[in-house]
């Protein structure tokens, strides 16, 4: 990382922001066990955006680009994924 701009910084400090975001929600789908309210066109979608961003950002060599949806990728494909494995497992009252 040599010669960080302001505008690099900010970057880095928008894409912590965004990303720290879905933290919270990754934490209640995991303790809950439920991903009921999770919308899966919206998070498919979601991901679809995030990766586009990833190219996006290797063609502008851009590190807080990058970098951050990376890290927001793992999170919202981890998401997706407990989900569909939630939504798999049965119900209380089908038990």
């Amino acid at each position: 990382m040599e010669n960080l701009e302001s505008i690099d910084i900010l970057g880095l400090v928008a894409g912590s922001l965004t990303t720290i975001a879905f933290v919270p929600q990754l934490i209640k789908v995991w303790t809950s066990k439920s991903a009921k309210d999770i919308s899966y066109v919206m998070f498919i979608l979601f991901v679809t955006g995030i990766v586009l961003w990833e190219i996006y950002g290797w063609g502008i060599h851009s590190l807080p680009v990058i970098l951050f949806n990376i890290i927001t990728f793992i999170l919202g494909i981890t998401i997706l994924i407990l989900k569909f494995i939630f939504d798999s497992l049965p119900k209380e009252s089908e038990v």
